[in-house]
Parts: structure tokens; sequence; C-alpha cells
């Protein structure tokens, strides 16, 4: 993410980024294969710090073996990709209303 002014964050605003950031994630992945083809979908969003504001996404997915040519790393470097639009977003949000 590029340097946002973003101010310092409540546990509140915080857990929003993660689930945001993650139902984000969630909604990719679903969007380009059927649930019923996902065998394992596990998505973790962590926040670390406050100046600079370290988020990680990691996903760990399995598809079913009906799947197999399909190309997994492309979908997850894909899903975080939106993750992290996602993120920036809400965070841009907080940028508008803490200038206000």
């Amino acid at each position: 993410m590029e340097n946002l002014r973003i101010p310092k964050l409540t546990d509140e605003q915080i857990e929003e980024l993660c689930g945001i950031t993650e139902d984000a994630a969630r909604k990719y992945v679903l969007s380009k294969v059927p649930s019923k083809r996902i065998e394992t979908l596990n998505i973790s969003v962590e926040a670390e710090g406050t100046k600079p504001l370290m988020l990680s996404v990691d996903i760990d997915i399995l598809l079913s073996p009906l799947m197999k040519n399909f190309e997994v790393q492309k979908l997850v470097d894909d899903a975080v990709k939106q993750a992290f639009v996602s993120a920036e977003e809400y965070l841009r949000k907080l940028v508008c209303h803490s200038i206000k």
C-alpha cells in the first residue's frame, strides 16, 4: 500500500479491516471456483503495528481432484491482490473521515 496518512486504528477498526480483507479474498475465490469444488479454504489476515501498519494475507486452498488443470497459484495471487484492494479502500475511507 502506498503511504496513506492513516490515523491510529482502534482495535475495532483493525478487526473490521481484517474482516473486510478476508471477505474480499473469500468472495474472489468463490467467484472463480464453485464451493462444491473446494475441499479446503482457509484465509487468515493479520495486522501488526500502527505506523507502519503491516497487513498480511495467507490463503490455503485445496481444490477437488476434478480441478486438476486449474491454476491454483494464480487464483491465490489474484485473491490476495483483491484483498489488498479492499483493505486499501477501507483505509482510504478512514483517512477521509479523520481529515474532516
